[in-house]
């Protein structure tokens, strides 16, 4: 069920319309910067779309602002380093400007990784087989944990990336190392992404190659029916242990319908933006630069840190606000 946050406030192509909206996300990155999370003393700015396309065209393979300082030690006040998990298409350059930062001053020891890339020497990754993303997310988790001494992660993913920590947390053990999973507009149980389903079986029908075959085994797994999400959600949506937040907009226009976004179970709370704001507009793309959405997100980590209730601020497609 979704309820109202008032406590807390399939980055998937579409052929050519899908891909290009995502390929603007794609661009950009972050310089690597020691943010000291258990000092608190980080000020580092809150990047927007605009200048991430600018980073991301010099170094798109960098870690965003504040990310992957690994000498950086949890604070009794925040115990679990994050981990931030992009998209479909993306990296962690493009998807994570603004909330690395903000975790960083915040005082969070803070990490993020690219994944499932298939086009090498290009800046998209995500695209690869879900279950081989998710034994590196595993094994990323574990770098993490043997370097900040924590017992426990919280996870932090966008679109695919919200999706498929599920994959560890069900099959890979990743449940006894994961404190929380918060997803961002994650494609939870597939999207129809306005019939693209249909259109792909139709093109396959012809003899089109399939997602698959033109190099993104992810597409095709995220589609609504898929034996991969079948499986994954198989017995429940979630296991138990962590605790399970999804944010998502009522407009995605990748992850269709939206509510396939939302979890049932123990342990979970589904947020919908426009029950608590009304003025926001935040789109797939969006929601990664939507103030609202990353007050929450802030807020599920803190345990309704009162700092960052949402400010219901206008906020736009694509760009955020």
């Amino acid at each position: 069920m979704v309820r109202r946050a008032h406590r807390r406030g399939v980055r998937l192509g579409s052929m050519c319309a899908a891909v290009g909206a995502l390929s603007i996300g794609v661009l950009a990155v972050g310089v690597v910067l020691p943010q000291g999370a258990a000092q608190a003393s980080t000020n580092l700015p809150i990047g927007t779309l605009w200048t991430g396309i600018w980073a991301a065209l010099s170094a798109p393979a960098s870690s965003p602002p504040g990310a992957n300082d690994w000498s950086c030690r949890p604070s009794s006040e925040h115990p679990y380093p994050v981990v931030l998990v992009h998209g479909t298409f993306a990296s962690m350059a493009d998807s994570w400007q603004a909330l690395s930062p903000m975790l960083a001053n915040a005082g969070y020891c803070v990490f993020a990784f690219d994944y499932g890339q298939t086009w090498p020497g290009t800046p998209f990754y995500g695209t690869a087989d879900i279950a081989q993303s998710a034994a590196q997310l595993s094994s990323f988790v574990d770098e993490v944990r043997a370097a900040t001494g924590a017992s426990q992660v919280d996870i932090v993913g966008h679109s695919q990336g919200g999706m498929m920590p599920r994959y560890y947390l069900k099959f890979l053990g990743g449940a006894a190392s994961v404190h929380m999973l918060v997803a961002l507009a994650p494609s939870n149980h597939g999207t129809t992404l306005d019939g693209l389903s249909a259109l792909v079986d139709d093109f396959e029908a012809l003899g089109f190659p399939s997602l698959s075959t033109l190099g993104c085994p992810a597409c095709d797994e995220q589609l609504a029916g898929s034996s991969f999400l079948q499986e994954l959600n198989a017995g429940g949506d979630t296991v138990p242990g962590p605790r399970y937040v999804v944010i998502e907009t009522a407009y995605d226009e990748v992850v269709t319908p939206y509510t396939s976004a939302f979890l049932s179970g123990p342990d979970v709370e589904n947020i919908l933006l426009q029950q608590q704001c009304w003025d926001d507009f935040s789109d797939h793309l969006g929601i990664l630069y939507d103030m609202n959405a990353l007050s929450d997100v802030l807020n599920a980590l803190g345990s309704d840190d009162p700092g960052f209730q949402p400010s219901c601020q206008f906020t736009l497609p694509v760009v955020g606000g």
